[in-house]
């Protein structure tokens, strides 16, 4: 009797087989997909522009949401709204059939990252707003104009397949890929292409060194009295705040050197002469495996319970966000690399240059980074593909991984931003509205489309992803979700924050039908490397 994993691999290789593609027909469509990719570099632009102008917070990409919706309905792509009850998420499909392709970027920003694109010194927007000091305004338009010019081509040669497009909503949070994955949206998909902005053009295989990790709110309860008064009959919920982070720190010194732990205070009390009936505290437990992050978690909880009964005061706690540590598929790694060759990077300009140099002054860039390669303006060659890492002393988190242990996933690292920032910071947004943003994502989207080429027309390069997906990547290692089915999405996340800037950014929202670029409607001479 063959296993059940095998009788479907092969079922679904014959399903793959029934319609043959000659090695000059795919070349014809690669040659057709890159022209007509080319020819949406002003849409690229467009997208871009726009998505950088509305700056919103995870679970508040409310507009954003609204707009690439709006334009990928226009191309015939039919829209589920609000999946996972998450209200700014959505999954976008079209055309029928095997195989199922997934196309998948993030789209939220960072807090009090609002910053002017081209400018390379600090010069807000708006004071205190956010921004996108990430980039994740770019990585829409490099699927969605990836997934257009191959549709047009699919539907020109008759091509069976279904492309299905989805926004990572509140990946700074880490906020929803996991509840997609709970919730079933992707059980019936072959295989996923994801993207994220970086300084370099590349696609891994294997496990890149990434943390996973969970993300939980701890709550106390006590109760208020006068702090100079009656302080006796108060029992100070910020007391047990404290008291759990001073025994969180204490236990840093007995856990592994591969783990990251951070924490903010998100509710100290109201004022200082009431002892504080309510405080809260948030914190990120990551780690490199499902075995040490959950011992983390359950650590966090310990310390918590003392806390609360150190205080006689109430706990209760709440996953805001999770995340798997990432492993990315070796068949559609080296898929997707042979066709990043073929692109290969932009033609950067002088100002590009001249603009990354700044910026990377400005950051007090390191000369090398992680890897040894120099930091000095924008990378010009392709590097070499590379499987899992020996080792990793750990680093941040992304909850695609949840989807890469379900299915056969890749990231694709598109060259939009410049190399050397520091990440998650309002430098990291100068270059994401400029030239440099608009041709690294215009590159991506080229590769995107010819990968997506191959997965289409190439049933051996999915049977031979299905084949690592089960035999190498889920051999030993199965997925095991952090979340329950009874835990909701923190759709609350950032509200008060949007609804406090959102008026004031809207008069800078982009608007194509009267300005080129945004740069032109900001007034912005590019480069603009020096204070005036």
């Amino acid at each position: 009797m063959f296993p059940v994993f095998l009788l479907c691999s092969l079922c679904y290789v014959n399903a793959q087989t029934a319609k043959k593609y000659d090695a000059a027909f795919v070349e014809n469509l690669k040659k057709e997909a890159l022209v007509s990719v080319g020819a949406k570099e002003k849409a690229v632009q467009e997208m871009i522009d726009m998505v950088f102008s509305f700056g919103e917070l995870g679970f508040q990409e409310v507009e954003t949401s609204k707009y690439l919706t709006g334009i990928l309905e226009k191309n015939g792509f039919k829209v589920e709204r609000g999946i996972s009850g998450i209200p700014t998420a959505w999954m976008a499909k079209w055309g029928s059939g095997s195989p199922v392709i997934a196309l998948g970027s993030d789209i939220d920003c960072i807090p009090k990252a609002s910053q002017k694109p081209g400018v390379a010194y600090k010069d807000p927007i708006v004071e205190g707003a956010p921004g996108h000091g990430e980039g994740h305004n770019s990585g829409q338009a490099v699927i969605i104009f990836a997934a257009i010019a191959v549709k047009e081509l699919m539907q020109k040669n008759n091509i069976p397949g279904t492309l299905v497009i989805w926004p990572g909503v509140a990946e700074e949070l880490v906020g929803s890929k996991a509840w997609y994955i709970r919730d079933g949206y992707f059980k019936d998909i072959d295989a996923c292409i994801f993207t994220h902005v970086s300084g370099d053009f590349g696609c891994d295989y294997g496990d890149p060194g990434q943390n996973g990790l969970v993300s939980v709110k701890f709550s106390f309860d006590g109760e208020a009295a006068h702090a100079a008064g009656a302080p006796w009959r108060g029992k100070s919920a910020l007391d047990a705040v404290e008291l759990m982070d001073v025994g969180w720190n204490f236990k840093r010194e007995h856990l592994k050197p591969t783990q990251r732990s951070h924490y903010v205070i998100t509710d100290g009390g109201d004022q200082p002469n009431v002892v504080p009936s309510k405080a809260a505290v948030w914190y990120y437990f990551r780690e490199r495996t499902y075995e040490d992050i959950q011992a983390m978690y359950d650590a966090g909880v310990k310390i918590a319970q003392g806390a609360a009964m150190m205080t006689d005061t109430r706990m209760t706690y709440q996953i805001l966000g999770t995340a798997w540590p990432g492993h990315f598929n070796k068949a559609l790694g080296e898929a997707m690399y042979a066709n990043i060759k073929k692109v290969g990077f932009p033609q950067w300009t002088e100002a590009d240059n001249q603009m990354a140099l700044a910026v990377q002054k400005l950051v007090e860039a390191p000369k090398k980074d992680n890897a040894g390669k120099p930091i000095s303006g924008l990378r010009t060659a392709v590097d070499t593909i590379k499987g899992s890492v020996p080792f990793s002393w750990g680093g941040g988190s992304d909850d695609i991984a949840d989807i890469s242990w379900n299915l056969p996933t890749i990231v694709l690292r598109y060259p939009a931003n410049i190399p050397g920032t520091k990440g998650h910071h309002w430098a990291d947004a100068i270059a994401m509205a400029t030239p440099i943003a608009h041709k690294g994502s215009l590159a991506g989207a080229k590769a995107t489309a010819l990968t997506l080429v191959d997965l289409f027309t190439d049933p051996k390069i999915l049977a031979d992803a299905k084949d690592y997906f089960i035999n190498v990547q889920t051999k030993d290692t199965k997925y095991k979700p952090f979340i329950k089915a009874s835990d909701p999405p923190a759709i609350y996340l950032n509200k008060e924050t949007m609804d406090k800037y959102r008026s004031e950014m809207r008069k800078f929202y982009y608007d194509p039908t009267k300005y080129k670029t945004y740069l032109e409607q900001l007034g912005i001479s590019y480069p603009t490397v020096e204070k005036k």
